[in-house]
């Protein structure tokens, strides 16, 4: 029997609109056996069996691969009647992390295998009362919108029959396990500034569920803001048109509220009351993705330090799919993900396969006319990274490499070729040009010349970068066919590349420029160009003393990760003193302001206009560094 064969999506009878919370109700009685809940959303939800939270996160999908999830709510049960009441929440506008579609509700109930529950007409819905819609007061532009509670407008009034609605989905079970919410932590410090502002400090990067205990001698208005640093003393609320904080409407008596759909980070958070409150524990339920961490030792403390903080970022940095950050975005990108992904596989027992398979396959799923990539997955902005495309295959191949597992590499290799034909769509004069749509960011890098925010390109502009990049990613290509035992695609044309590159790139100094006639000498082009195979021995040892020699312009801490391959590729016993004083070097300054996570780059917070991020999973690559030179030893 398929999933949900008798279900219908559903949804309440006050239609639906943006930013809104539903509540569904549905009696199920008492079951003797086995008792499981098959359950999809749009957007997001919590359930609950008779008051108490049973599990919540609807996993990030398209309408063409939707996931349910599937429940075991057994020991949640009563021997009497039993009720199910179930919270969705439905965004409703695309972000960079959600691609708009109808909102629904769809659910069975089984016991033994027979349905003896399931979503229809007469299951009963509101609009819930306590949480405020249609408020669409936005935390980013990735993230899409905070939630405010009223918990003075709580009651069990105005339910109705739901009714039904279209959507044209296809079904897959969830291909992860879903996440754990913990027990609080300690709190470091909560300081009262005065009887109505307060800061607490958790101590430690926590990713999680806003999480509420205090006792109000009256019922008013709340604003909680959370935050990785602090500037001047106060979190970090409101960044550009960011606003991190949420809203909460208080009774008078205590009140314990958590709230399980949108997720928070940070280190601070800061309390904003009318009058004066008695706090038990305002801060953050720490959700995560369980995962055995495999045991390592590294002769050198802060070498030991350094990993430890980097293996807790790709932790707090994994929720239903790795996020390049917990705080600021939650984005599954291409390249982030790569870097994670490979850093996961010495990091985690079973090469953490399941997950990177999973992160992958989603990423797989994305459907653009132009055959690239989105920017993010799921996406629902027009906007794309074209270099990030290419990293999606590159990440493919190391994949393989690292698990041995083709099966995805099967249903996907049609994905993978169409966008290489993009790029090669793109060719003018024999080389790789940028992409010049609107919906196009030519990004490579946060450092000189790279960024490629507001750039515009009227006339076919070949680099240095997307060549090369490209060489790497059609070369990892025709591996995997060759595994399979598949065509090659386009076998010649990485040659002839090389040779055009050397031809356009190549400066009199030796080393190569990103653009054609310009003395744009950037360490990322020219570590990519050694990786490609492109230029000759002497070509390569040139580049290699320019680079230890600081005379190209820098890479970012993630992009870091070419140079390190680079320059390890051809000599590790050569080079491995200069990438370990580097590593040591940047990630000191981290450890030495207390962090117990990597940055997003060595700048930390005030990067980005005061944006940057302080847990950033792209900046992890010092676990894989340290591996490839051998210096982990695995403690039994």
């Amino acid at each position: 029997m398929s999933v949900f064969s008798k279900s219908q999506w559903i949804w309440a009878s006050c239609g639906q609109a943006p930013d809104q919370y539903v509540e569904f109700k549905e009696i199920v009685k008492a079951q003797s056996s086995q008792t499981i809940l098959n359950i999809s959303c749009d957007t997001d939800y919590t359930l609950y069996i008779n008051g108490v939270y049973v599990a919540s996160n609807q996993y990030g999908d398209f309408e063409h691969y939707k996931i349910f999830d599937e429940i075991d709510i057994t020991r949640f049960l009563t021997e009497t009647d039993n009720e199910l009441r179930i919270l969705v929440y439905y965004c409703g506008v695309d972000n960079q992390r959600y691609r708009k579609a109808s909102a629904g509700l769809i659910y069975e109930v089984l016991c033994d295998g027979d349905i003896v529950a399931y979503s229809g007409k007469d299951t009963l819905s509101r609009l819930h009362p306590a949480y405020v819609s249609g408020r669409m007061k936005k935390v980013s532009s990735q993230l899409g919108f905070t939630f405010a509670y009223d918990v003075t407008k709580e009651n069990e009034t105005g339910f109705l029959p739901s009714i039904n609605v279209e959507k044209e989905t296809a079904f897959y079970k969830r291909p992860i396990q879903k996440l754990k919410v913990c027990d609080k932590t300690e709190i470091k410090e909560i300081q009262k500034i005065s009887d109505t502002h307060y800061l607490i400090d958790l101590g430690q990067e926590i990713v999680g569920l806003a999480y509420l205990d205090f006792i109000s001698n009256e019922e008013q208005d709340i604003e909680v803001a959370y935050g990785e640093s602090l500037d001047n003393g106060s979190v970090r609320k409101i960044i550009g048109d960011r606003n991190f904080s949420f809203d909460y409407k208080a009774k008078k008596g205590r009140n314990i509220f958590t709230n399980y759909m949108l997720r928070i980070a940070g280190r601070y958070l800061e309390v904003f009351t009318q009058s004066n409150i008695r706090i038990n524990y305002i801060g953050i339920l720490p959700q995560i993705y369980e995962i055995s961490e495999l045991p390592f030792a590294l002769d050198n403390q802060l070498d030991t330090d350094i990993y430890t903080i980097c293996v807790n970022t790709l932790k707090l940095c994994m929720m239903e799919h790795y996020v390049d950050t917990p705080w600021r975005e939650q984005c599954l990108y291409a390249f982030d993900s790569r870097n994670q992904m490979l850093c996961g596989y010495y990091s985690f027992y079973n090469k953490n396969k399941e997950y990177a398979r999973a992160n992958l396959k989603l990423m797989s799923m994305d459907k653009r006319k132009d055959g690239l990539l989105s920017i993010c997955y799921p996406c629902g902005t027009a906007l794309a990274i074209p270099s990030f495309s290419l990293y999606y295959i590159i990440a493919m191949k190391e994949y393989v490499d690292h698990t041995s597992d083709t099966t995805l590499l099967k249903e996907s290799l049609n994905k993978m070729k169409s966008i290489l034909q993009e790029f090669i769509n793109n060719m003018h004069d024999g080389l790789i040009c940028k992409l010049n749509n609107p919906n196009m960011w030519n990004f490579y890098d946060w450092s000189s010349y790279l960024d490629g925010w507001g750039e515009q390109i009227e006339n076919p502009t070949p680099d240095l970068i997307i060549n090369c990049l490209f060489i790497i990613a059609l070369d990892a290509y025709n591996q995997m066919c060759e595994s399979l035992n598949e065509s090659k695609f386009e076998a010649q044309l990485s040659n002839k590349l090389r040779e055009k590159i050397n031809q356009a790139f190549l400066t009199s100094q030796g080393i190569y420029t990103l653009h054609k006639g310009q003395e744009h000498f950037v360490v990322l082009g020219n570590a990519l160009a050694i990786l490609a195979k492109v230029p000759t021995e002497n070509t390569t040892q040139n580049i290699c003393n320019a680079i230890i020699n600081n005379d190209l312009l820098p890479s970012s801490l993630s992009m870091n990760i070419w140079k390190y391959d680079a320059l390890m590729s051809v000599d590790i016993d050569k080079y491995k003193n200069y990438i370990l004083n580097e590593i040591r070097c940047n990630y000191k300054i981290m450890l030495d302001t207390g962090s117990t996570t990597v940055w997003e780059t060595i700048n930390g917070s005030k990067d980005f206009d005061n944006a940057g991020s302080l847990c950033h999973g792209w900046s992890a690559i010092p676990i894989y560094i340290y591996n490839k030179l051998g210096f982990v030893k695995r403690e039994k």
